[in-house]
């Protein structure tokens, strides 16, 4: 066994920085928070700082059954602890990606990931008041923004408002719970849809409304508001908040796409549009170099599906030009990106794009 000296590890002439790209990472640690979720813990073996926005993400590129998965989870801890990051992983029946995590994953275990990446986050927004909001394993970029204002002795005056379906589902119960203890900038709502037979819960019970809203945070007119959760809760947490005339220039959500049935649902519709174009719509070749695959497609048509059609699989996690997961390099062709802060200007410059994100308009080669 090597010694480790701590001096060696922290100088800062040898540390390095974290940027967004590729990078192996060890776990550390896994962390059973409830009886479905876990949190993952990853550093590296030379000292790196992981520095980040509170409320961005990662994109994990595992190799699952002999194929390479591509899968994109928030950081749920915060940039003032800089060795080390985590995220929280909630087990969704039938998930690969989730059951993969908890069942496999271990301490020791080296893995790639790609990031940080991602728009959403709290530094991005100052403000002196905010409120959380969050439901389920939507807690997770909440609680990196929560841990970031608590670490780093901010004022800002939080207010922080988690659902869950029953108390035993509460992520990170015992330390909101000592948050709520340790400052005066932090208050703490928990509602829980039900409660189980021998549970005791003296909380909010059912779902967030405007009764619960107004007692929960009486100005949140007044609050910036950062919300994230299942689909099902951000729309009616934004109906509601419209519903009162909140400002929702002031409201900032996580997503990471369509739900698969929404995906599908997208997908015949593109091939509807499809069909249509190819009576009147210019063909353009879009050619693959490393595979020496390429296809004809109507001008317009998405690069993912159009590598698709030529039986060149590119991995894709967000599918809404945040996560960077698809980047491939164009040698040459025309084309329009529309990406929502998953690549660089200087990638950009190298001639890479966002393949969920890029049209075609004109003949294409492909370095991938």
């Amino acid at each position: 066994m090597t010694d480790f000296n701590t001096a060696d590890f922290l100088n800062p002439v040898a540390t390095q920085t974290w940027s967004n790209g590729r990078h192996l990472v060890r776990c550390s640690k896994v962390i059973h928070e409830t009886h479905d979720v876990c949190t993952f813990t990853f550093s590296m073996g030379q000292p790196v700082l992981f520095f980040f926005k509170p409320g961005q993400f990662v994109t994990l590129e595992l190799e699952i059954d002999g194929e390479r998965v591509m899968r994109s989870y928030t950081i749920s801890s915060s940039p003032s602890i800089p060795y080390s990051f985590s995220i929280t992983v909630k087990r969704v029946p039938g998930g690969v990606v989730s059951n993969w995590l908890h069942d496999n994953l271990k301490s020791g275990d080296q893995i790639a990931v790609h990031g940080p990446a991602g728009q959403f986050n709290c530094l991005d927004f100052p403000t002196d008041k905010a409120l959380l909001l969050s439901g389920g394993v939507g807690i997770t970029p909440v609680m990196s923004m929560a841990r970031w204002w608590f670490d780093t002795d901010s004022e800002v005056d939080m207010v922080f408002a988690h659902s869950a379906r029953s108390p035993a589902d509460i992520i990170y119960a015992r330390e909101l719970d000592y948050m709520s203890t340790r400052v005066e900038n932090f208050k703490l709502h928990l509602i829980c849809e039900k409660s189980e037979i021998g549970q005791a819960w003296a909380g909010y019970r059912g779902y967030i409304n405007e009764n619960m809203l107004k007692l929960i945070a009486p100005d949140f007119l007044e609050r910036e508001v950062f919300c994230c959760g299942p689909d099902p809760y951000m729309k009616a947490v934004r109906k509601l908040l419209e519903s009162l005339g909140y400002d929702m220039s002031r409201y900032h959500e996580e997503s990471f796409g369509a739900t698969p049935v929404e995906d599908a649902k997208d997908a015949e519709q593109h091939a509807d549009e499809a069909d249509q174009q190819e009576v009147t719509g210019e063909m353009y070749q879009v050619s693959f170099t490393d595979s020496g695959n390429s296809v004809s497609v109507v001008a317009g048509t998405n690069l993912n599906e159009a590598a698709s059609e030529a039986g060149v699989n590119i991995s894709k996690a967000c599918g809404m030009g945040i996560c960077g997961a698809c980047r491939v390099q164009v040698t040459s062709g025309e084309y329009e990106m529309a990406h929502n802060g998953g690549i660089t200007e200087e990638e950009e410059a190298q001639g890479y794009v966002l393949s969920c994100c890029t049209s075609i308009q004109g003949d294409m080669t492909i370095d991938y």
